[in-house]
């Protein structure tokens, strides 16, 4: 049984790029799905795909690596919010990953988002996750 399933994806993900897989599965919820869109949209994977071929489904990751170096674009996951720990922010205090370099996901009352739009949109919530 698994007690953090964002822990656990997070883990999938560093762990595939730092062995070099091309592509990562990992069990669906729409928590992990919502993550996957933002980390596509910013340009930290390649592409991604939704399966629903069993009760919880699956999303299935094609992780991104740099041309000449071969090194996975995602240098860094790192969780912030813990179950056993959570870590909440207002707009006004919203973090800056490597001095705006990287994004901090944040579950908000407006949906899943990065630190940058959730300034825009004046939001505060739940700190998730760095990635850079």
């Amino acid at each position: 049984m698994i007690t953090d399933p964002i822990s656990d994806y997070l883990t999938r993900i560093r762990n595939a790029a730092n062995a070099g897989h091309r592509v990562v599965t990992i069990p669906a919820s729409n928590l992990k799905k919502e993550i996957t869109k933002i980390l596509f949209d910013q340009g930290y994977i390649l592409s991604y795909k939704f399966d629903d071929d069993t009760v919880q489904g699956t999303i299935k990751i094609a992780l991104k690596y740099d041309n000449v170096t071969k090194k996975p674009v995602i240098k860094k996951l790192e969780r912030i919010s813990k179950p056993g720990l959570r870590k909440y922010v207002g707009s006004g205090e919203m973090p800056r990953v490597l001095n705006g370099l990287g994004i901090a996901i944040v579950s908000t009352s407006k949906g899943v988002m990065t630190n940058k739009k959730a300034r825009q949109e004046n939001v505060g919530g739940e700190v998730l996750c760095y990635v850079y």
